[in-house]
């Protein structure tokens, strides 16, 4: 009964579903609970999908029940002297600043359709070591993102959208978006601009340590050869993502503190083993576009190459010198032309 009456109409989606809201657990159940069970694992969820994307209140935020329950079972089970973990179950970020020491541990395995509850199982039980790192930051703040000021995250759909008569006046970031972030998406902004994160483009834990050693790069006929040597300095055996970023020279084209270049990741190494990754970057991928021109410029000058574990945890530093500037002219199909 309880849950037929959480039955809410949250407006028009494609197929007119209602939603199942969400039900508080009682704390004395909870508390229950922890003197049955070893650990908590408490799984977060969201969706997204056509015409029904994104928001931020009660999305990229955490629901008042969600805040409830990870602070009771928090309370409860580390009472107990039990550990919490957290799996997120999402397609996108969510904001984890404001409750994430509060836990033990988070798992993110994204989206990871009917088989992800064993996969998951692997990871929490150990036999099977993590070793993914983010492809997007996770921001403290939806507004640290630039994009976020030019994508419709207070936007509600009404059934009556798509099917009316007559002209209608666009709508900014619904019917067209203006990207005024520029280059500054991501980690690029980010770092560029010193801003706080929650999770830093690149992160991820394993169950062992890497060390990084022996860093070269070497000029090549078109761009460089780096390499680097990975050694597993833990307990256990496990996998490490080498992540390659680059900082351009001084002045020319307005470019980020550094770009992603390459990365690549080690085989199983056993504790003590080590191996050596190599990784190539052209001198195009080096470039940037140059609208004036209408062409893809890389700069002369000294670069920085940079062997990280995520975009804040750079290990080890080694310049590079490109001799003579480069460039790959397009065709200027964008350019605007006088009406006839």
């Amino acid at each position: 009964d309880k849950a037929q009456k959480g039955l809410t109409n949250t407006g028009f989606s494609w197929f007119f579903s209602r939603k199942l809201s969400e039900i508080s657990i009682p704390a004395d159940a909870i508390s229950a609970e922890s003197k049955a069970n070893d650990v908590a694992v408490v799984v977060l969820g969201r969706n997204a999908g056509e015409g029904a994307d994104r928001k931020q209140i009660d999305d990229f935020e955490l629901t008042a029940v969600e805040r409830e329950l990870l602070r009771d079972v928090s309370t409860a089970y580390h009472a107990a002297g039990k550990k919490v973990i957290v799996v997120l179950n999402v397609g996108g970020v969510i904001e984890t600043t404001s409750w994430k020491n509060m836990v033990d541990a988070i798992v993110l395995p994204w989206s990871p359709g009917q088989e992800g509850a064993n996969a998951v199982a692997d990871v929490l039980t150990g036999k099977v070591n993590p070793s993914g790192k983010l492809p997007m930051t996770f921001p403290v703040n939806f507004m640290d993102h630039p994009s976020s000021a030019n994508f419709p995250y207070n936007y509600q759909q009404s059934a009556s959208r798509g099917f009316s008569w007559g002209p209608r006046q666009p709508q900014k970031n619904v019917d067209y978006t203006n990207y005024e972030e520029g280059i500054w998406v991501g980690y690029r902004h980010f770092v560029t601009r010193d801003v706080e994160v929650s999770y830093p483009f690149g992160y991820g834990l394993s169950y062992t340590t890497f060390a990084y050693s022996k860093p070269v790069v070497k000029a090549a006929a078109d761009g460089f050869v780096a390499t680097v040597t990975v050694t597993n300095t833990g307990k256990v055996a496990g996998k490490e993502v080498v992540e390659l970023y680059v900082s351009a020279p001084a002045g020319g084209l307005e470019k980020p503190a550094c770009e992603l270049k390459a990365f690549g990741k080690t085989k199983e190494l056993q504790p003590g083993e080590s191996e050596t990754l190599t990784l190539k970057v052209s001198a195009y991928e080096l470039a940037s576009f140059n609208e004036a021109t209408s062409a893809w410029e890389a700069a002369a000058g000294k670069y920085s190459v940079h062997f990280g574990a995520s975009v804040a945890d750079i290990r080890c530093t080694v310049p590079f010198t490109l001799k003579k500037a480069q460039n790959w002219p397009v065709h200027n199909v964008l350019a605007p032309v006088a009406a006839k």
